[in-house]
């Protein structure tokens, strides 16, 4: 068994000013939007979920982007509504949202 249950990977890799990147997209604010729901609901630690940050993840086309492991599912997302949806369907209930996945 892995340390974490799930380990989430929010790219937010910052380019130069006109040039796609998931940062300038809301990568940070949301990423940070997601760890403190986790926290908030008594999800965050070892045997849980994890959240990080990541630098590139390549996937510029589809930003702002996330993975989910161990599964290695890769989401996109908007807005607050789609963390929400990510983190009660996915990383709370198991299963994966399909209309968000890359």
């Amino acid at each position: 068994m892995s340390y974490f249950k799930h380990h989430v990977f929010f790219c937010t890799n910052q380019r130069a000013p006109g040039e796609t990147c998931c940062n300038a997209r809301g990568a940070s604010e949301l990423r940070n939007y997601a760890k403190d729901r986790i926290k908030a609901l008594g999800r965050a630690g070892p045997g849980k979920v994890r959240i990080n940050s990541a630098g590139c993840m390549d996937r510029c086309d589809h930003g702002p982007v996330l993975v989910v492991y161990p599964e290695e599912v890769w989401y996109t997302y908007i807005d607050k509504e789609d963390i929400d949806e990510i983190v009660d369907r996915h990383l709370l209930g198991g299963q994966v949202v399909e209309r968000l996945k890359i």
